[in-house]
């Protein structure tokens, strides 16, 4: 009997679901932060379908249409969703020890969806991740760019597509000492990590070379290759490398093959941006760090600083922030901002640095990263100003529909932890027996 109860439960919820998609909503009377332009007091934020309607701020004094939903967020903060250009959750793998660049792998093939991992990024108010490889190889695979939104069975209820249709994600690539192992094909030093890439993107040039002169001719065509495939992606500009790199001349190496070849790029933790902001300027490239609050890791982050957010903005290089969770757990990545702040950044850049910096990085930047009409309806509410340590993600939605709420005790145990918190069966709606042993 309990189990045909808790399954009718299920039907009616998803029932709801649909039914507030098919309503506007309005949330009223927070403060709310765009990002883009200045914040609102006595705010309001006007959904449906999964997209923003309209913003402003008097809504007190606002009448509203019987067909609009009212939500009271009066005493919250309310900004856009946390965009993460750095993660590693969904139990994703990329390459294995066969070579050291295979960027024919596809993370798409690795990600679970239903895992736990997914659901503390909810609740750190991540609405959208880009999901990477690891850093052991040159070029570890390609990424894979997510709505982390709810009830996912599959990792197609994730995907983010362009305008042609196609799912989006850069390419992983690396330097420094992850890669460096002298056998098995890897580099044993940082010039022979550079030569095998160099080397690498040569033979994607000539590939490319031999498809333009076959032309219409199928026979002339070289053997397809999907290793090619995806790198030619990226020598045309359509696949974005996402270069981990942390010391000085590692990171002016890779510059140096982006002037040479020509591809778009992202810079990775950047330990050391402050030592060549100038130079990371200059080539106006972007650059994603992270906050590390405790000592220890590999030997080249030595020299990384909470500065290097700062001496990025005063250079004039756009600048964001990432977890690489679990380096920084997903649930307290808000505090990234307050640490850039603390150590010399502006508010502006560094709540920026959280959100639209990083929609840029991925080229999401005309549909999340603030708050404006036609975006889409990614957004969190906070208990208080997101620099406050006090402060908690309260609420997240994604494309409109709440995928995380502190007050209910599922949620609430994904996000302080305890028993249970990392049972994947937990995060995914389903017909079960008893309470929080069975699922959420």
């Amino acid at each position: 009997m309990k189990k045909s109860i808790s399954c009718v439960f299920v039907l009616m919820l998803f029932a709801v679901t649909a039914f507030s998609q098919s309503m506007k909503t309005v949330y009223v009377g927070a403060k709310i932060i765009p990002i883009v332009g200045n914040p609102i007091n006595d705010g309001y934020l006007l959904v449906h379908k999964g997209k923003i309607l309209d913003i402003g701020g008097n809504a007190s004094n606002k009448a509203w249409t019987a067909d609009t939903r009212i939500v009271d967020v009066k005493g919250k903060v309310l900004m856009p969703g946390l965009v993460d250009t750095h993660s590693h959750i969904g139990e994703v793998s990329g390459a294995d020890g066969s070579n050291p660049i295979q960027p024919e792998i596809r993370t798409l093939d690795s990600i679970n969806p239903r895992a736990s991992s997914i659901q503390r990024a909810q609740a750190g108010g991540v609405t959208t991740a880009n999901i990477m490889p690891g850093s052991g190889h040159l070029d570890s695979g390609q990424t894979l760019y997510v709505k982390l939104r709810d009830n996912a069975n599959k990792i197609e209820d994730l995907l983010i597509f362009d305008k042609d249709g196609d799912y989006m994600g850069g390419i992983k690539f690396a330097n420094g000492t992850n890669s460096l192992r002298g056998r098995g094909g890897f580099p044993g030093t940082r010039a022979k990590s550079a030569a095998l890439v160099r080397q690498r993107f040569i033979k994607a040039q000539e590939y490319r070379e031999k498809i333009k002169k076959a032309g219409n001719d199928k026979s002339k065509m070289p053997p397809r290759d999907l290793a090619m495939e995806a790198l030619v992606e990226v020598l045309e500009g359509k696949r974005v490398v996402h270069h981990h790199t942390h010391r000085h001349d590692d990171i002016l190496t890779v510059l140096r093959l982006k002037k040479e070849f020509g591809f778009r790029l992202v810079l990775q933790h950047v330990s050391e941006a402050w030592k060549v902001a100038d130079e990371i300027a200059a080539a106006k490239v972007p650059s994603s760090i992270i906050m590390i609050d405790s000592p220890g890791g590999k030997l080249e982050t030595t020299d990384i600083k909470w500065e290097n957010g700062a001496a990025l903005e005063k250079a004039g290089a756009l600048v964001g922030f990432h977890t690489d969770d679990y380096i920084t757990d997903s649930r307290v990545f808000l505090r990234s901002a307050g640490f850039g702040v603390r150590s010399g950044m502006s508010r502006e850049k560094a709540l920026y640095a959280m959100t639209m910096a990083n929609a840029i990085m991925m080229d999401l930047q005309d549909r999340i990263g603030s708050l404006e009409k036609g975006k889409d309806a990614d957004f969190i509410v906070l208990s208080g100003d997101p620099l406050s340590v006090y402060t908690k993600v309260e609420q997240t939605f994604v494309d409109g529909l709440n995928v995380f709420d502190r007050s209910k005790k599922e949620d609430y145990l994904i996000a302080v932890g305890g028993y249970g918190a990392t049972n994947d069966r937990l995060v995914h709606l389903d017909c079960f027996d008893g309470d929080l042993g069975g699922h959420r």
